[in-house]
């Protein structure tokens, strides 16, 4: 029996753009294109009706940008995927995105074949971590100084973690997937699924990305 094909929201206020994503992602067997909005006003009722897996989100938009949507998306009990794709790649705007809760961050001049491949990466659970994207998000908080709340947070929060739960954190926040954190632990990838589950309840996160920023913010200063 096949497998469902993973169902996909387009979030973009440009007619065009959404018309270019629609063309070149149905051209992928297993992508169905469920839906298209103008706004992030319009995701959450959009979400209602449709059920996206995953949502290709935009960052400007005239009502509601796509990171205050990617936040109210996030707030569900159920929530989708949201890979942000935007012609900004702002340092801000990236880390911003993550600790909305994306799973992954593209810009619009990305291969197409890309994002495909992220669309299913992140459906799949794992989040689209580019050595791009996390060397501009090791810089955003390395470049922050003096006293700060969030560095003093993240590190209290990681204190709560076994050794082997802060070993798989570690590895998450450089990127690495299940299988690569299972080949350099020497554990199963089932195991760090378990791993995975347990710290973002420990951490109180949403997701893996989340995971990663928590990492890089209680490393300031080290």
């Amino acid at each position: 029996m096949d497998a469902s094909p993973i169902r996909v929201l387009i979030v973009d206020d440009d007619a065009l753009v959404r018309a270019g994503l629609t063309m070149m992602l149905s051209g992928a067997g297993d992508l169905e294109i469920v839906g298209d909005v103008a706004d992030g006003a319009e995701v959450v009722p959009a979400v209602n009706a449709h059920r996206p897996d995953v949502v290709l989100m935009d960052v400007r938009m005239p009502r509601l940008d796509g990171i205050a949507a990617t936040e109210l998306l996030r707030a569900r009990r159920e929530p989708p995927e949201i890979i942000i794709l935007t012609t900004f790649d702002t340092d801000d705007h990236i880390v911003r995105a993550m600790r909305a809760g994306a799973s992954g961050f593209l810009l619009k001049h990305t291969p197409p074949q890309e994002i495909v491949r992220a669309i299913r990466q992140v459906a799949a659970g794992e989040p689209m971590l580019s050595p791009a994207v996390l060397r501009k998000m090791m810089a955003y908080v390395a470049d922050r100084t003096g006293p700060d709340p969030r560095r003093e947070r993240a590190r209290a929060l990681l204190d709560r973690l076994s050794d082997g739960e802060r070993a798989v954190a570690a590895l998450v926040g450089r990127g690495r997937t299940n299988g690569e954190i299972g080949a350099e632990l020497a554990l199963s990838v089932a195991t760090v699924k378990a791993y995975v589950s347990r710290l973002l309840t420990k951490l109180e996160l949403n997701n893996r990305v989340q995971i990663a920023l928590l990492v890089h913010d209680a490393a300031l200063g080290e």
